[in-house]
């Protein structure tokens, strides 16, 4: 973020001595992006932020990938491969099973019904949303309280745990990028402040509570890290004397936050309007857009739902949140369902769609779109949630034998 935050205590000049009530020195850290070249935050802690007792392998969930071949847009089932986990408890970092990847971005998901061990992410950001569920996700800056709707913007190397709350999971759809995911610059001055024709501002950003020093030794943090294994990542347990979150103030403009999606406001037209409309994030190699609950287009001869298009350049990921969707009707696709549409292949409304959506005023869905500038290849989720018709949807009928 491009917006400054001071929090907790905090010296008046950076790099200066910062002393405790005891008269003990905080350690000064700088968590900093692009070689101290971009936004960075200052963090005060109690004890020595790089002090390690032991480190181990962790063997990551499994990042293999297959090509999408022959090229085919697909329809995955996630909530029928992951019904409330059959009694299997998992949490929100150990448990992500992989649905779609590229060099750029790798898209997961997992229902959460137990902490996760506190980890930091050393590949690139994320962006997590939260189809359903509540929880917090404790963060070396503070606490950000979750639910459902909300996006969470995680900092590369954010040292972080996600504990959900009650009795249900949290259903999660991860964006984990190989960059930094920022809002849409289009929504951006060169400054870094929204503009006015932004769908949402820093009002709707929800940043974390008050840090709080956790006194604890001997802790474990799992980290994701650059290495040789598939997706060429690698995983380690670091074994640290004392609690990381032992901050007692920070500031910056590098921080994590929360955007509910509710919180977007649509862009409409009198004609339909194109995806970067929607446009809500971006990073190195794909966009994020979502679709919310809005009028429809209002000229007296519009067509409300999508037109039939190629993206030539990306390949859609659509994931379906709630509602209903004009445009995907009579193709199985609901809450759950994630579409596939690589470039290379036509695609657009189902067969009738057209003609159903004329006249309408008002869609009432909720999807979160991922569109990726380099192919995307099969997961072990996006191998196992195929439904293997999806393909066929608009041949009126005809499937593949």
């Amino acid at each position: 973020m491009a917006h400054y935050l001071s929090v907790g205590n905090l010296p008046r000049k950076r790099h200066t001595q910062h002393r405790g009530p005891a008269g003990t020195l905080y350690y000064e850290e700088l968590m900093g992006e692009e070689g101290f070249s971009s936004n960075s935050s200052l963090l005060y802690h109690v004890g020595i932020p790089s002090a390690l007792t032991d480190a181990r392998p962790w063997e990551l969930p499994d990042h293999s990938t297959i090509a999408n071949q022959p090229l085919l847009p697909r329809h995955l089932r996630l909530h029928d491969l992951f019904p409330g986990q059959a009694g299997k408890s998992v949490d929100a970092v150990t448990g992500r099973r992989l649905v779609l990847g590229n060099d750029d971005v790798r898209i997961a998901y997992v229902a959460a019904d137990r902490p996760s061990p506190l980890y930091r992410n050393a590949t690139g950001d994320e962006c997590v949303f939260v189809e359903s569920g509540s929880g917090t996700v404790e963060t070396v800056f503070g606490d950000l309280r979750v639910g459902a709707g909300d996006y969470v913007i995680l900092p590369r190397a954010t040292t972080h745990r996600w504990v959900p709350h009650g009795p249900y999971p949290l259903w999660l759809y991860v964006i984990e990028a190989n960059s930094h995911i920022t809002p849409a610059r289009r929504f951006l001055s060169h400054h870094g402040q929204f503009l006015e024709h932004a769908p949402y501002c820093e009002r709707d950003l929800r940043v974390p509570a008050d840090p709080r020093v956790v006194e604890e030794q001997d802790v474990e943090v799992y980290v994701k890290h650059r290495g040789s294994g598939p997706g060429g990542l690698a995983g380690t347990v670091h074994v640290v004397p004392d609690h990381p979150f032992d901050v007692v103030g920070w500031d910056g403009c590098l921080y994590p936050y929360a955007l509910n999606i509710s919180d977007y406001e649509p862009i409409t037209g009198r004609i339909h309007q194109p995806p970067p409309a929607h446009q809500v994030f971006e990073g190195a190699g794909f966009v994020i857009c979502n679709f919310v609950p809005r009028k429809v287009d209002y000229h007296p001869l519009a067509v409300p739902v999508p037109y039939y298009h190629s993206n030539v350049d990306s390949d859609e990921v659509m994931f379906y949140v709630g509602g209903d969707y004009e445009a995907r009707k009579g193709s199985g696709i609901g809450p759950g369902s994630v579409s596939l549409h690589p470039g290379g292949h036509a695609h657009g409304p189902q067969p009738g769609a057209v003609e159903r959506s004329l006249g309408a005023e008002f869609f009432d869905e909720l999807a979160v779109m991922v569109d990726t500038f380099r192919p995307l290849e099969l997961g072990e989720v996006g191998q196992a949630a195929d439904d293997g018709v999806y393909a066929w949807s608009w041949s009126q009928g005809q499937v593949s034998p």
